[in-house]
């Protein structure tokens, strides 16, 4: 029998004989399989196993080493003279395009198990000498930190290397033949984004969606989305996120005939196995090619839930709940990852009960039932949390705090509280005497308070900046977490009293107003909930221009802000004599003040402007174009609105206006206070951050994490359970991992669930249709008219430095660290949003138009569509599309 030669050793795929799945590995004999059955797979060849055996042999490899110093041997080994000639060979046969070069573990992509970013990929490889360092890095792989951990459950192995055609995707994405959602095995789902289909699997890119009925074929339900960035090969082995171009942003990543040639191929493929598949493909110029396909290795889908309750709850109660995600504190606005919501549920756990205390509140009552959670949102058991509020005097009265969270989804003609008031009697009285007890301290201590936790917030940012975490062994980080989380619940504690103080001077100030103004009562109180120009929110704008202005007056510094990239600014000022000196001077202090702010804070994958200051500057760009001041849409003296206003008290009887007069001030004190308290509770969600963040770094050098992006996935516990010494190949499960990405893409495709919501929401059932013509409802929350081409924004880090004076802003929702981009804002539109949003607010402080809770207008409307939003009828209509 003649002795196998080197080249015998490695395989075109689909064309030779076949080869055992042990030779191909899991991933190369499935490319094997389908290029067999006729289906477009790009051209691949595979370093067998047997070749991986005779490398490590002929170099002297000592596999019984420690897995570190085998994967070294491997990457300092120079390749065998025959062994990189049969590789370069086999790539001239193949064309010598740029290819992929993917690990092809023995057990890979089984039924049993999916060894799913376990090895190593390299994409997008020319030239024989850097095939031949990807193919080390794929072996290599085999004896990883992550991989050695998960073969300890899946068993020993070994490892194939498929190199493959490289397709520069146009568009790529996953193909599901069971609905992970519903279960059902009749709808296709097709997840795609622009660019690379390694975008689409990390997260870091925006997707289109869509439910195919491969019967039909007909597609049965779309959810386009508004893409800003894609991923793209950059250069050899480089993989980058780029913008996609503004014109393509709105357009779906797939047309109908692609969605049912994609559906048709997925048929062959799961007939052809007898097994449903998860199908990676991708599209270059309209052709469609298979890269992957896989069995679903997860269970049957369990039963949708239909409320944010984790637990059954009695039947009136599961049906009679009132919850809502509107406006809670504007740091659980989004769709949350599943390190966020794993955040929030400590919050809730370990903090919320505490800080309902702060706020005169005896009895906390069932912790479990303050907060739900619903398709990858937070809510609010407005139901239960009014219960409980029911003790106190103030909030004895339920409606004003119902009505504070109810969007237009619901009617509150016929809600009854499924919990009812809390009973009167001994434990009423004792809960009234509480109140008292706090409100009098809160009365004596809330601005000492805030003071404290300003000074606090500065000493607590400046020791972080002193303190080096990666020189910590992790029990001085495990100490370092919990001193950190013990400062978030302070903050958290200190800051709910004004939250709710804020709201509850708000209502008596509505109440006297409605009653005592008439038709002018409205306006009055419509000027008066946002006479906050004092806000700290509103002073990072007035801040931002400041460093503008200073900027002006430093050409150097500002030719360095203007140039190139907005992400690379800050490194190149700190590389520059007179960058630095304006970085020193100038942007630290900035920083110091507003740099915890962020996107959604209690999202803690979430940058924030001292992670990445880009958004700054990009601003900064902005507010030194010529003619920009700060003054003529902010805190002006002549505002018309409050000599209106004014006017309408002073009309009234002295003992009234008196009231209302001593009303405004509580809720004005209350409400500036609430915003100094709360810059100090998001610098405590930093701190927290800045210690996960370090976990991350650490477990990616072990190698149980690929990158930073998927610190997204783990758990806020698990990340404990690491500081406090677990041993973290038990704590970091792949398997875990990759169910928490899958989990998280699910509910990131599905339409976002209601503001509110009494009892039940069924996602399968509740499709809702788009908007016909060019009219948009919603509620018009800042008055006036404004004509003006609309910009899309997704995503500020990206595209701030696109909008452009007087554009109409159009956008899901805002929070605060949106608020520079308002100064030069001709209107507001927002899909979701209320009258006390951030986006109503300070709209109405800027004295721009704004019209919220469209529910559609970043689907219906398109980046340069002349737009005209009414904000006293609450219109939006597209003039000119």
């Amino acid at each position: 029998m003649r002795k196998k030669t080197v080249s015998d050793l490695i395989t075109v795929l689909g064309a030779a004989d076949p080869r055992p799945q042990e030779s191909l590995g899991g991933k190369g004999a499935r490319l094997d399989e389908l290029l067999r059955a006729g289906l477009p797979v790009p051209p691949a060849f595979c370093l067998t196993t047997e070749l991986f055996q005779r490398f490590l042999a002929e170099v002297g490899v000592d596999v019984e080493d420690e897995p570190a110093k085998v994967r070294e041997t491997i990457l300092a080994a120079e390749v065998p003279a025959d062994i990189a000639a049969a590789v370069a060979a086999a790539y001239a046969q193949l064309g010598q395009p740029r290819v992929a070069v993917r690990s092809s573990a023995s057990k890979e992509d089984s039924a049993a198990y999916s060894f799913a970013g376990q090895h190593d990929t390299v994409l997008d490889i020319a030239g024989d000498a850097a095939l031949l360092e990807a193919v080390k890095t794929c072996w290599a792989s085999l004896w990883s930190d992550r991989a050695v951990a998960y073969r300890e459950s899946a068993g020993a192995g070994t490892i194939a290397v498929v190199v493959q055609q490289m397709i520069d995707a146009d568009t790529a994405g996953v193909l599901f033949t069971r609905d992970p959602i519903s279960g059902r095995t009749d709808r296709f789902v097709v997840d795609a984004c622009w660019g690379l289909g390694e975008g689409l699997v990390s997260g870091r890119v925006t997707s289109d969606s869509f439910l195919v009925d491969p019967a039909g074929p007909e597609v049965v339900e779309q959810n386009v989305r508004y893409k800003v960035i894609r991923c793209a090969p950059v250069g050899s082995g480089a993989v980058e996120l780029v913008k996609v171009d503004e014109a393509f942003r709105n357009v779906p990543c797939l047309t109908e005939k692609q969605l049912f040639e994609l559906a048709a191929l997925a048929e062959r493929i799961r007939d052809h196995y007898g097994a449903e598949q998860d199908i990676e493909w991708a599209v270059r110029d309209r052709v469609l090619y298979l890269l992957q396909a896989r069995p679903i290795t997860t269970g049957t889908p369990q039963t949708a839930r239909l409320s944010p309750y984790n637990d059954t709850q009695p039947t009136p109660i599961e049906h009679g709940t009132f919850w809502t995600r509107m406006d809670i504190g504007e740091i659980f606005t989004g769709v949350m990852t599943p390190l966020g919501l794993s955040f929030a549920k400590y919050y809730q756990d370990n903090v919320h009960g505490d800080c309902i205390a702060g706020t005169g509140v005896r009895d906390r009552g069932e912790m479990p039932l303050h907060m739900g959670y619903f398709q990858g949102y937070v809510y609010l058991n407005v139901s239960y949390t009014a219960h409980i509020l029911s003790q106190s005097l103030a909030t004895r009265d339920q409606q004003p705090f119902d009505l504070r969270f109810a969007s237009e989804e619901i009617d509150l003609a016929d809600y009854r509280n499924p919990f009812g008031s809390y009973p009167l009697g001994v434990s009423w009285l004792r809960s009234t005497l509480f109140w008292f007890k706090t409100a009098a301290r809160e009365f004596r201590d809330a601005k000492p308070r805030a003071q404290r936790m300003t000074e606090s917030r500065h000493y607590e940012y400046d020791r972080a900046h002193r303190i080096d975490l990666r020189k910590l062994d992790r029990r001085e980080l495990h100490d370092e977490m919990r001193r950190r989380l013990a400062y978030f619940h302070d903050m958290n504690v200190g800051y709910m009293p004004y939250f709710l103080n804020a709201f509850g001077f708000y209502g008596v100030l509505e109440g006297m107003c409605g009653a005592w103004l008439g038709a002018a009562g409205e306006r009055v109180q419509n000027h008066f909930k946002t006479r906050m120009s004092n806000l700290r929110t509103l002073e990072a704008a007035r801040e931002v221009w400041e460093l503008a202005e200073v900027a002006r007056t430093q050409p150097e510094a500002l030719r360095i802000i203007r140039a190139g990239s907005a992400a690379d600014v800050a490194a190149r000022l700190r590389n520059d004599e007179a960058g630095q000196a304006f970085w020193t001077t100038h942007m630290e202090p900035f920083l110091r003040e507003n740099g915890t702010r962020a996107h959604q804070e209690m999202e803690l994958t979430h940058p924030r402007w001292i992670d990445d200051p880009a958004y700054v500057f990009q601003m900064i760009r902005r507010y030194t174009e010529e003619g920009f001041s700060i003054g003529n849409v902010l805190g002006a003296e002549d505002d018309p609105r409050a000599a209106e206003a004014m006017r309408a008290v002073e009309r009234l009887p002295a003992a009234k206006r008196r009231a209302v007069k001593t009303a405004l001030s509580l809720y004005e004190t209350c409400s500036s206070l609430r915003e100094t308290a709360r810059l100090a509770m998001i610098t405590s969600i930093w701190l927290v951050r800045d210690v996960v963040y370090e976990v991350g770094r650490r477990l990616i050098e072990a190698g149980l994490l690929r990158s930073p992006d998927e610190v997204a996935y783990l758990d806020f516990a698990d990340i404990q359970r690491y500081l406090a010494g677990g041993d973290p190949h038990e704590i970091v499960s792949r398997t875990k991992l990759e169910e928490a990405r899958r989990t998280f893409q699910n509910y990131a495709r599905l339409p976002a669930p209601p503001l509110s919501i009494i009892g039940e929401w069924d996602v399968t059932k509740s499709v809702r249709p788009l908007p016909e013509g060019a009219r948009l409802p919603g509620l018009g929350t800042s008055p006036g008219q404004a004509v003006g081409r609309a910009r899309i924004v997704e995503d500020l880090a990206w595209q701030a430095d696109e909008f452009q004076f007087g554009e109409i802003l159009v956008t899901q929702y805002t929070d605060s660290s949106w608020t520079p981009l308002f100064a030069i804002a001709g209107a507001i539109v927002t899909d979701i949003g209320s009258m006390l949003s951030h986006s109503s607010i300070v709209s109405r402080e800027f004295r721009v138009p704004a019209v919220v809770n469209t529910k559609h207008a970043t689907r219906v409307i398109k980046t340069g569509d002349l737009l005209m939003v009414d904000g006293d009828r609450g219109v939006v209509e597209v003039i000119d599309g």
